[in-house]
């Protein structure tokens, strides 16, 4: 990935409420509704909020019926730990 999609990822990061959504996920799907009445937010602040998180490869959505569920991204750890080792694994100088 590049400065930019890297970027992405710690935008997401870097909100309370964004971590509290990831929190949240990492017990299975959850429909907005739920996420919006479980945090205590608004609809259109939850989807500001789900906006970055899926456009950073960390969440996934999926349309059923009128509501949006999402989903802790499967390669999003993955994505996330990559970014991680690029930036602080030490590299050695022989």
């Amino acid at each position: 990935m590049g400065y930019r999609e890297d970027a992405k990822v710690f935008k997401a990061l870097a909100d309370e409420s964004r971590l509290a959504i990831l929190a949240s996920l990492k017990t299975g799907e959850k429909c907005a509704c739920c996420l919006s009445e479980n945090l205590n937010i608004s609809q259109p602040t939850l989807s500001h909020h789900m906006k970055l998180l899926c456009d950073s490869g960390l969440v996934d959505y999926e349309k059923k019926g009128k509501w949006m569920h999402y989903n802790l991204a499967k390669r999003g750890k993955e994505l996330f730990d990559n970014m991680m080792q690029n930036y602080f694994a030490s590299e050695d100088h022989e």
